[in-house]
């Protein structure tokens, strides 16, 4: 078949670009508006991130020097403005801080637990977690927070956790169990400890004595029947006394 000659090239060309051109012209310019829209969003994106950036940072102002109103200006507007950010987050765990050094220790567990359930598997949530738990021991209520940080699977937060858990297990008098959340406190990396383990092995040591909470607990029938045997002998002993 021989070579199409530069003219019947040209009318090849037109019949394609009257059949085909339209499609090329709309996909050129959804090109063009992605980009543009990606530019746009990338742009917002900054931008917000800068505005939380700065309210954060009058919130951090405001908790370094005890300003409760202003802190809680700024944090409200970061939860109801700044939400796709990370600052929301951050600035709970600020007021928390706040609040306990202002003595509001219920406000404190509510802002802890909202970053909680806001993040449940993050860092961040892990220690927002952890902090919890301390406030929670602060407000005398140990079960709560044996029923926050029992069978979770965060090793990384094992020691720290285990060892909030044995303080409540103390404040409940069950010194068993506290002695076994103790154990695994101290069994915590040597090389890059989490917790105190001095601190953690005073605590462990002036445990009471297991061996006497186990003998308060004795059965019942075990001691009656102990008793009975007693008694039996010291009839006996008296018997062949008096003979």
């Amino acid at each position: 078949m021989e070579d199409l000659t530069e003219k019947e090239q040209i009318e090849e060309m037109r019949a394609w670009w009257s059949e085909y051109g339209n499609y090329v012209i709309g996909g050129i310019v959804v090109g063009i508006a992605l980009m543009v829209g990606l530019g746009q969003y990338r742009s917002n994106t900054a931008s917000t991130q800068v505005e939380a950036s700065v309210l954060y940072e009058t919130l951090f102002e405001a908790v370094a020097d005890g300003d409760t109103d202003d802190a809680e200006a700024a944090a409200s507007e970061l939860y109801a403005d700044y939400d796709s950010t990370n600052y929301p987050s951050q600035a709970r765990l600020a007021m928390a801080r706040l609040y306990m050094d202002k003595g509001r220790d219920k406000d404190a567990a509510d802002s802890l637990r909202a970053l909680v359930d806001a993040e449940p598997g993050t860092e961040l949530g892990l220690i927002a977690r952890l902090r919890l738990t301390k406030v929670l021991l602060y407000q005398d209520k140990p079960q709560e927070v044996i029923d926050l940080l029992s069978n979770r699977d965060d090793s990384a937060f094992t020691p720290r956790y285990s060892e909030m858990i044995a303080d409540a297990y103390v404040m409940l008098g069950q010194y068993s169990d506290a002695r076994d959340a103790y154990l695994v406190a101290m069994a915590d990396s040597a090389s890059m400890p989490t917790v105190d383990r001095a601190l953690v092995q005073m605590k462990f040591d002036d445990l009471p004595e297991i061996d006497m909470a186990n003998d308060s607990a004795e059965d019942p029938v075990e001691r009656s029947t102990d008793e009975s045997s007693a008694d039996e002998e010291a009839a006996t002993d008296g018997g062949e006394a008096s003979e």
